[in-house]
């Protein structure tokens, strides 16, 4: 990087709802698979993505639950799965109405674009749409600070997209605010992801620089509160192919995103083939500017 900006030092976090000590032994809460280094690589594909079906995943803030798609080969139509960790062990997939979930920071609300399920005694509600003006926009992904503030994206039918914001104030929503230009650069800007104390933002788009299609991008918070301007996440991330859907466990230990690669039928169509990678949370210290 040509400049140097001062930067709150910051701890990553993960929701006070849960201790480790409620999660999961270690050993155990990746499937027994061996933890990454820095430089990605696949998750459990043998569980997630036989055929190359996968298209993306997302553990519940206990990490008691993931939630993950398949489309491609014997899947024609997207479909959804979970594994539940109980009694000590992981269970078979099975499918589930639940799709692609986002979660509040205490684990008690499930997000689906505009839409929302409570956490129940019994497991999760039916869904709910958001108040207004969220009950009427378009949401992919929508991301959940500790602080309640919602970071979630908006794309229209030509790939123009960008990334709002709206906080809690004294116990209201604010309008969705634009993020400025520091974030809001490129085209299919989609799936921000927010630290848990806000003090970095994830998020995939396309832009005319870079090493492929759609890439992984980062940006720091500095002290003044604003947005440094967007980092690619380099080359141990991104590709030639797509990658997208970046998120960081609740444990606060790896970065997980998916990576596509475009494939061609013998009759001349295309489909993509989506894997799930996984990396050590320190790729991310390694890009965090020097104070």
């Amino acid at each position: 990087m040509k400049h140097v900006y001062s930067l709150m030092f910051f701890v990553l976090t993960i929701s006070s709802s849960y201790s480790q000590n409620d999660l999961p032994a270690l050993k155990y809460r990746y499937f027994g698979e061996k933890p990454p280094s820095l430089i990605p690589k696949l998750f459990a594909p043998e569980i997630v993505s036989p055929e190359g079906s996968f298209e993306g995943g997302r553990f519940s803030p206990d990490m008691k639950e993931f939630y993950f798609t398949r489309k491609n080969g014997k899947y024609k139509k997207r479909t959804f799965f979970v594994i539940r960790y109980e009694n000590n062990s992981w269970g078979q997939e099975s499918e589930t109405d639940i799709k692609s979930p986002r979660y509040s920071s205490d684990g008690t609300i499930m997000y689906k674009g505009n839409k929302y399920r409570d956490r129940t005694e019994t497991g999760w509600s039916e869904l709910k749409s958001l108040d207004a003006p969220f009950g009427d926009i378009s949401i992919m992904g929508l991301s959940v600070s500790d602080k309640g503030t919602y970071y979630f994206d908006f794309m229209d039918r030509e790939g123009n997209g960008y990334i709002r914001y709206s906080r809690l104030i004294d116990g209201k929503r604010e309008k969705p605010q634009k993020m400025s230009k520091a974030i809001n650069i490129g085209k299919w800007i989609a799936h921000p992801h927010i630290a848990p104390d806000e003090s970095y933002l994830i998020w995939d788009v396309e832009r005319d620089s870079g090493y492929g299609s759609s890439e992984i991008y980062i940006s720091f918070r500095a002290k003044d509160g604003s947005w440094l301007p967007a980092m690619n996440m380099g080359d141990k991330i991104n590709t030639e192919h797509q990658e997208s859907g970046a998120h960081v466990t609740n444990d606060g230990k790896y970065l997980f995103f998916s990576r596509s690669e475009e494939k061609v039928r013998e009759d001349g169509s295309t489909y993509w083939v989506g894997k799930s990678h996984w990396v050590d949370i320190k790729i991310i210290e390694g890009l965090r500017p020097k104070q």
